[in-house]
């Protein structure tokens, strides 16, 4: 069973080469609703382990200087793989100028041995998809085990302790985490932990339950309800159809100014007049572009300093 995949172009983290710590099942600490792996009880240890061994040396054969990132994920929870910290160390010796990236939903921090392990990447990317303990049960489905006033004491902590990018990740599914008080929750703690960025996205894949999607609107009307300190991204799905709105300057400058736009977001927003005007607002200073790893925001002139990055 290979441990290695890809490499992938991620628009978000680059050239990607992936490390699967669970080739040959899901094995995972969550059972959520939008997961695109079928459904199974949530577990708190792997029982199927593939070695450090095996991993390097599968690793060797295909990390080249062409890889922007090392991305560690699993069929399920990556954190789950009990040799965490072994493998992490073991990468860090071999990757040379390669960052490294670990996708977690956040749950294993309150592990010291996690804890401490993910301080040595480069990159890590956390889920919090609620903070309320009744919508956090229902659209992650954890282990009894596991509690949100935990994680998000842990995520938070763990911010304010890590040197390199940090990375939040919210899921919306329609009629259970994107209500307006549930999202001001959400606001309220992201506001408490020192992220280089926040990605909002909804689902992108067949759905191991029967959950909805929002659309991109949606999502953007809902980045609207965040600080405007927070360097929101709305991750773009495939099947997006766009919205082609009609804005005038005043509108884009108003629009930019309570949330950063991508590029990719005014292809489905904009119609063909209104993103003539941006250009025209472009070549005038009066909007300015302002990278954060790998993602470029549209901000205008007046309110760059009011984004805070890491």
């Amino acid at each position: 069973m290979h441990t290695i995949f890809g490499p992938i172009n991620s628009r978000r983290f680059g050239v990607s080469l992936g490390i699967d710590l669970s080739p040959s099942k899901k094995q995972c600490n969550f059972d959520c609703l939008y997961c695109e792996l079928a459904p199974m009880k949530a577990i708190d240890a792997q029982s199927d382990v593939v070695s450090v061994e095996t991993i390097i040396e599968e690793l060797k054969t295909h990390l080249h200087d062409k890889i922007d990132v090392i991305t560690i994920t699993a069929n399920g929870e990556p954190t789950l793989y009990p040799h965490l910290a072994e493998l992490i160390d073991a990468i860090n010796k071999i990757k040379n100028s390669t960052q490294t990236l670990i996708l977690s939903n956040s749950a294993s921090l309150s592990d010291p041995r996690v804890f401490n392990a993910l301080l040595q990447l480069d990159q890590v990317k956390l889920s919090l998809d609620a903070v309320s303990p009744d919508v956090f049960k229902k659209i992650d489905r954890p282990h009894p085990s596991i509690h949100i006033e935990e994680i998000v004491k842990n995520v938070i902590a763990f911010s304010k302790a890590f040197n390199g990018k940090l990375f939040i990740e919210v899921l919306l599914v329609k009629n259970v985490n994107d209500s307006h008080e549930e999202v001001a929750k959400i606001n309220e703690v992201l506001q408490q932990i020192k992220a280089t960025r926040i990605d909002i996205g909804t689902i992108d894949r067949p759905p191991a339950y029967n959950v909805e999607p929002l659309s991109h609107k949606e999502l953007h009307d809902i980045a609207l309800l965040f600080d405007p300190s927070l360097h929101v991204h709305i991750v773009q799905r495939k099947s997006e159809k766009p919205t082609h709105a009609s804005y005038d300057d005043e509108e884009i400058i108003n629009t930019l100014d309570k949330r950063a736009l991508t590029k990719e977001d005014i292809e489905l927003l904009f119609d063909e007049p209104s993103k003539a005007r941006l250009e025209t607002l472009i070549k005038e200073g009066k909007i300015l572009t302002r990278t954060v790893s790998n993602v470029t925001f549209l901000v205008p002139h007046a309110n760059i300093h009011r984004k805070k990055g890491k």
